[in-house]
């Protein structure tokens, strides 16, 4: 069973618990009633965020999301990349996922964690800023693909303990797809590679296949290692 090709969509949805520290506005006893119809509309957004983030029981600092939130109204330009908004996103859910997670899940969830540690100070591993770690067992020397783009592989997946769960090597056949309809990881780590590479990826739950896993196999808060040699590049449509 190929089960690398398929995505797993990560939603950010806005996880906070909102704390009075720093923030500028008036507080909610000191605010007027709102009147007018702007006036309802602005309120009753408000209390719908609200509402909505402090459920999630998640902290954040009011000064920041009233800045970023004036930095939309006004058109100015973000403080932050989108990347270090997902990063930021990314990292919060991990801390939560940490807290909230119980029985086998917690012990998939910290033993990824702990293999992660420990193969990040391996020589030759480097690790992104999403947490995606990878080795290069090859060096190609040809061109690096587009997300857009069709590449054609050779892989070899397995769980931290080594059990294998999908060879394209072991099947004698390689497999293509295009390289924004896989997982997170394979997406990003495969835009590393030249032509004619073969890396290996440490993939984290989060860029894997997250709280839910994927077969029999792959359970949930799961980090996966691939084995990817890239053989093809085709432009995407």
């Amino acid at each position: 069973m190929t089960i690398h090709v398929f995505r797993r969509l990560t939603l950010f949805a806005l996880p906070v618990f909102l704390c009075s520290t720093g923030f500028p506005s008036l507080h909610a006893d000191e605010a007027k009633k709102p009147v007018s119809l702007s006036e309802r509309v602005s309120y009753a957004y408000g209390l719908m965020i609200a509402r909505q983030l402090s459920e999630r029981g998640i902290e954040i600092d009011l000064s920041q999301f009233d800045a970023a939130f004036r930095s939309v109204i006004d058109k100015k330009e973000s403080l932050m990349t989108e990347d270090e908004i997902s990063a930021a996103f990314s990292e919060n859910q991990k801390i939560m996922d940490q807290k909230n997670v119980t029985g086998e899940d917690k012990a998939n969830l910290e033993a990824g964690m702990a293999y992660l540690a420990e193969n990040g100070k391996k020589d030759g591993v480097k690790t992104t800023a999403s947490g995606l770690q990878y080795e290069v067992l090859k060096q190609g020397d040809g061109e690096k693909p587009k997300p857009t783009d069709e590449v054609t592989v050779h892989y070899h997946g397995m769980l931290i303990d080594g059990k294998v769960f999908d060879s394209s090597v072991e099947r004698g056949e390689p497999t293509s797809f295009p390289l924004n309809q896989v997982i997170p990881g394979w997406t990003e780590g495969v835009q590393l590679m030249t032509k004619g590479s073969k890396f290996r990826f440490v993939i984290p739950y989060d860029l894997a296949y997250g709280d839910r896993g994927a077969g029999a196999d792959i359970k949930p808060y799961s980090t996966l290692i691939f084995e990817v040699e890239l053989l093809d590049i085709k432009p995407g449509k």
